[in-house]
């Protein structure tokens, strides 16, 4: 059953590292990271000693030079050095937004996706990969929408999408979402297919068992092909689990997943309580909160990184902290589609770890780490005197080792020690302090306010270099975007129209569905839904 998904990787594909060679960094100021009381940790003048791919030394540039006088230089006096940035929560390459998907809840926004054109793996992959390699992102987490198909369709997938990252040069922990059942609204989808439209349920129906998890052989491929990457690329492909969300899996299939990551010492990544709706499904299906009824089946683990976690309440979050989760925050998703805020502070006064990921798009409907990082750090300064706010220290950690440590690459990634991947970002001085900061100001704090949109000049990926004056290197990228314009540019075939035509019809029933099931009157006002709210109506 399994013999295609074991077949070798064809040699073409495996990625070459002749170019990644023994060279110094310059620096005017190299940031190591944040100490444990996240102050930023800067060597002034340093030089970076990099060799087979890893940080061989970093100390005085002059002393370096001395040692190394002919070893190749990159950087200059002028550098700022700072480790490779995270997106510790991804999906897809074009965003909604450039194919026709409205911005809107998230319960009627993921349902016009399945009128949406795609232009192909390698493609859809590399848009976004471009973004965030010329703004600093190193590591991606992955989290496909889903497979479909048989297992030759799933390795297929799978491989296009890794293949793409490593072609130009990123790292990437790979996972795909997995559901068995609600794939719809909040009901079983044979039930809600009933109350359509014969024509439509006929339409429908197919589609959505074509997509309804296989467990059992979704585990199974998922361990074979953990193994098959782990052989061919460790360093720089990871792979870990995804169940989709409590709504969309049953707890035998929460349990099998978690098991099997268990089994082979893997990471999970679940999307949790993201709306108002999703915390209020699980009070009336469980009568507690989706993050107790983890805990009580035994799934609330250490290796688990929750995705969102906006409507977690202060129960919650002490029962994440016990149970060493972290949380993956997307400021800019909560924003755009209308789901909350996140309890930030609240995590973070809890010492729970919290990362960032830039989910299907940002603010700008782009994939710049920084401004991400921007957003976060203004979002979460509440008002007063001695009220707890973020540090520029802690937004710094949450985009590099909090989110490294999620992503598989245990202890390869996220800070510049010695002995750690050569994923280095090089950014101007000049481009963010022209034409004056004071010496006062933190350099960790400059960066996070000064940067312009996507701000790295040169970035290395385990030694090699990926981009070069603000461009990615491996790829022609202009080539790239043609391509894509080219292929949605030509007209909707008929199956496109059709998919368009009944998802319209679809988006209403599925609109008039939670209206009737979610009334106005019980949603809450605009506010921070910071932890101290409760979906839980007997706390009220």
């Amino acid at each position: 059953m399994l013999q295609a998904v074991l077949r070798p990787l064809p040699a073409k594909h495996m990625i070459e590292n002749a170019d990644i060679r023994e060279f110094l960094i310059r620096s005017r100021s190299t940031i190591i990271g944040v100490d444990k009381n996240l102050r930023e940790e800067v060597q002034e003048g340093a030089g970076i000693h990099v060799r087979n791919g890893v940080v061989e030394a970093i100390r005085p540039y002059e002393r370096l030079r001395a040692e190394y006088p002919e070893l190749p230089l990159e950087g200059g006096a002028d550098a700022i050095a700072f480790p490779g940035l995270i997106n510790g929560h991804h999906h897809s390459g074009l965003t909604p937004f450039q194919l026709g998907v409205h911005y809107g809840p998230l319960e009627l926004w993921l349902p016009q996706f399945r009128g949406m054109r795609y232009v192909g793996h390698r493609l859809d992959t590399l848009y976004s990969a471009i973004e965030m390699l010329e703004s600093g992102t190193t590591t991606v987490q992955h989290i496909h929408p889903g497979l479909t198909g048989d297992q030759d369709n799933w390795t297929d997938l799978s491989t296009q999408v890794i293949r793409a990252y490593r072609e130009i040069g990123m790292r990437v922990s790979f996972s795909f979402m997995v559901r068995d059942r609600n794939q719809l609204v909040h009901e079983d989808d044979d039930v809600f297919l009933a109350s359509l439209p014969e024509d439509d349920a006929t339409y429908w129906q197919p589609i959505l068992a074509g997509s309804k998890a296989p467990i059992k052989c979704h585990l199974e491929w998922f361990k074979a092909q953990k193994s098959v990457w782990a052989g061919a690329d460790p360093v720089g492909v990871s792979w870990q689990l995804a169940p989709a969300n409590l709504h969309w899996c049953t707890d035998e299939c929460l349990l099998a997943i978690f098991d099997t990551a268990m089994r082979t010492r893997s990471k999970v990544h679940m999307h949790l309580v993201e709306t108002q709706f999703q915390a209020e499904y699980s009070y009336r299906t469980y009568g507690k909160s989706a993050v107790r009824h983890l805990a009580d089946l035994g799934c609330l683990t250490s290796n688990l990184t929750i995705g969102h976690g906006i409507w977690v309440d202060e129960k919650d979050l002490d029962l994440i902290h016990e149970c060493g989760c972290s949380i993956c925050h997307n400021a800019s998703s909560g924003l755009r589609l209308a789901s909350g805020i996140a309890p930030v502070n609240e995590m973070l006064k809890k010492s729970i770890p919290v990362c960032l990921g830039i989910d299907q798009a940002g603010l700008n409907d782009d994939r710049d780490m920084f401004q991400e990082m921007r957003l976060a750090w203004a979002l979460h300064r509440e008002p007063g005197l001695e009220t707890f706010r973020p540090s520029a220290g802690h937004i710094f950690k949450m985009a590099t080792e909090h989110g490294g440590a999620t992503t598989g690459f245990d202890r390869q990634i996220g800070r510049l020690d010695v002995g750690k991947a050569a994923d280095i970002v090089l950014v101007k001085w000049n481009d963010i302090a022209r034409p004056f900061i004071d010496r006062g100001i933190p350099l960790i704090d400059a960066l996070l306010q000064r940067t312009k949109r996507m701000p790295a000049d040169t970035v290395f990926v385990g030694g090699r270099k990926v981009v070069e004056e603000g461009q990615v290197t491996l790829i022609d990228r202009d080539s790239i975007y043609d391509e894509i314009k080219d292929r949605l540019m030509l007209p909707l075939s008929l199956e496109e129209v059709e998919a368009r035509q009944r998802t319209a019809c679809l988006l209403d029933h599925i609109d008039h569905w939670f209206k009737s099931r979610y009334p106005t009157e019980v949603q809450h006002h605009y506010r921070f839904n910071a932890a101290a709210g409760s979906i839980d109506p007997s706390r009220k």
